[in-house]
């Protein structure tokens, strides 16, 4: 550790050591439970979309598949080149929203774990560690836009994974994906402790929850978090020609 290392938060997982600046969260149990199901393969395309310090990007780039990161605070794109270079990798990092940083380019694989917590109307704020929590109203502010998109960033049959809160819904995860063409499926899941910023949304969560996966009583102790691959089919992109 070097003097310019001073005061800096490192985080070791995997094999890697990964340093957290100020103004980038460091990586929660959801964002272990996303790196453990994203399985990059060597030669493959890859996509994190809202990659933070870049831990699930770095871990890709290991396996030999060609990463792309992007996020939209300038910390964390910094973050994502520094850690790279720590670990001997090589990450294309990007600034910008969604997919507005690869405009027409496709990939075997786009993942994303990004802010998904409901935010009450008028609870909102712009700093960076707010919102890393904000999911807006019903918590697919961001993942909605990153599932709806998904299918002209893929390439034939590749694959969207992405983590949700199971409060979100899993039927209505799974028809967001069916909506946009694509077939989805539940690679993972882990039960969790119930987020903290949950407790302080609480009523607002067992508003917007339609599936009722939240005690309608009491406080609750835990929260499932599940990892959902979605696939676009081969058949239909080669059928239209795409």
């Amino acid at each position: 550790m070097t003097a310019d290392d001073a005061g800096t938060l490192l985080y070791l997982y995997r094999g890697c050591v990964f340093r957290v600046p100020e103004g980038v969260q460091p990586p929660k149990a959801g964002s272990r439970l996303f790196c453990r199901h994203v399985r990059a393969g060597a030669g493959e395309r890859v996509l994190e979309i809202g990659a933070g310090l870049g831990m699930t990007a770095v871990l890709a780039a290991r396996a030999g598949a060609h990463v792309v990161a992007t996020d939209v605070v300038a910390e964390a794109v910094e973050a994502i080149r520094a850690n790279a270079v720590l670990n001997g990798v090589t990450v294309d990092a990007r600034w910008g929203d969604c997919y507005e940083p690869v405009l027409a380019e496709r990939f075997d694989l786009v993942c994303a774990n990004p802010p998904q917590m409901p935010t009450p109307p008028g609870r909102a704020r712009d700093d960076a560690q707010a919102m890393a929590d904000n999911g807006g109203p019903d918590g697919w502010e961001i993942l909605g836009r990153i599932v709806a998109g998904a299918p002209a960033h893929l390439v034939p049959g590749g694959r969207l994974v992405f983590t949700i809160f199971d409060f979100l819904g899993r039927k209505a995860a799974f028809a967001r994906c069916e909506a946009a063409g694509l077939v989805p499926s539940v690679i993972g899941s882990e039960v969790q402790a119930f987020p903290r910023i949950g407790y302080e949304r609480l009523e607002h969560l067992r508003a917007v929850d339609a599936e009722e996966t939240l005690p309608r009583i009491g406080m609750p102790a835990s929260v499932e978090r599940l990892v959902i691959e979605a696939r676009r089919p081969a058949e239909s992109c080669e059928a239209s020609g795409r």
